[in-house]
């Protein structure tokens, strides 16, 4: 099962401050503690959810890298992964710290002491409204990434001087240990698997190579994008090692809720609260749809979780090109303040019904004669 988001677990805006993660915590933890909830696993489960989700928010660092990356930012067992979209191109091996410290990290080719890394993966997640993913738009969206270095140019060695060949593994990026019989091969400690050490670091970027900086970007959301939709944007990720090439930035689709609408792949459902009379009287009802309104006939003796289908009203997904409906789901409305006058009219509409219950209120009536037949009466 996938995990909820934290801020929702805890019921807290996205830049709410860390007294209000507090103070929802506290909340949620009185609730649902164990001891208040003996033997119910229910509420344990959300205890553990409520304390996970408190500890990353009100860590700095791990809020920090949770917001960028979502809980792949904060997850241990998600390291590594191989490149493309699903893996992020094992981008989370930085996730230590957001812009990943782990400088020595190969991310492409094979390691010859050439000490050239290709960039880090990353990750955005984008809130868009259901009619900007409806229709398509362009958002510009700002990002903490690395940058290659100005001073150095990526070097890490200070101006006039270039890094030597590692004295420990002559180069090779990877030492041998020996372990009884076996040979084990593992990452030169000294040079970090670079096969080079700096002995002047850039004092830029402290031998790095990189440095830390924030960059403005246009993306183009297409028509049709869903909830996890994933952006790339090739060469936007963090800069190469030694002229290595620079990562991806991947664009993650977050549909933010909407007041009206609730979606579902290319359709769309909304509830249709009508009023007694009209659910048994019939009538017309206009609509809201995401391209205008539309009028949908009630006919006489509707009831309450009938649906009504609006052909080719939802969307047309980005990778379709047949559009979906919207449904409507009829919820029907017990008046209420009800003035004396009406109350009096309710009371002779019901004296009347009941002169006849099965042919006005079916249902209730085949409800109760099966309640007589459970009993035995």
């Amino acid at each position: 099962m996938s995990k909820r988001d934290y801020y929702t677990v805890l019921g807290v805006q996205r830049d709410a401050s860390e007294e209000d993660i507090k103070k929802s915590y506290r909340k949620l933890a009185m609730k649902h503690h164990p001891d208040r909830n003996p033997g119910d696993h229910t509420a344990e489960e959300k205890f553990k959810e409520a304390k996970e989700a408190y500890e990353i928010l009100t860590d700095q660092r791990k809020r920090a890298a949770y917001d960028q990356f979502g809980h792949a930012g904060v997850d241990p067992s998600m390291r590594g992964g191989g490149p493309g979209p699903e893996g992020f191109g094992g981008f989370a091996e930085a996730f230590g710290d957001i812009f990943g410290e782990i400088f020595g990290q190969q991310r492409g080719g094979g390691r010859g002491g050439n000490g050239v890394f290709r960039g880090a993966d990353l990750r955005y997640n984008l809130e868009v409204s259901l009619e900007d993913a409806a229709r398509g738009t362009e958002a510009k969206i700002r990002i903490p990434t690395l940058e290659e270095c100005g001073t150095c140019h990526g070097t890490g060695a200070k101006p006039g001087t270039q890094a030597k060949t590692c004295p420990t593994c002559h180069g090779n990026g990877q030492v041998r240990v020996s372990q009884g019989f076996f040979s084990l091969q593992q990452t030169c400690p000294q040079c970090r698997g670079t096969g080079k050490i700096i002995p002047e670091p850039c004092a830029t970027c402290e031998g790095a190579g990189r440095v830390r900086k924030h960059k403005t970007l246009s993306v183009k959301i297409p028509a049709g994008v869903d909830q996890d939709d994933r952006i790339r944007l090739t060469g936007e990720g963090e800069a190469g090692v030694n002229g290595g090439p620079p990562g991806d930035l991947y664009v993650v689709i977050n549909l933010k809720p909407h007041s009206v609408f609730q979606r579902e792949g290319a359709d769309l459902h909304c509830e249709l609260p009508i009023s007694f009379a009209t659910a048994a009287l019939g009538g017309e009802l206009e609509i809201p749809t995401l391209d205008g309104h539309a009028k949908v006939r009630i006919p006489a003796e509707t009831q309450t979780g009938q649906v009504f289908r609006l052909k080719n009203k939802g969307i047309r997904p980005v990778r379709g090109s047949v559009t979906g409906d919207l449904y409507c789901h009829v919820s029907i409305e017990t008046p209420v303040k009800l003035t004396a006058r009406q109350k009096e009219i309710l009371r002779e509409f019901e004296a009347i019904t009941q002169e006849d219950p099965g042919a006005h209120s079916p249902r209730q009536k085949n409800f109760f004669d099966k309640v007589k037949e459970f009993f035995g009466q």
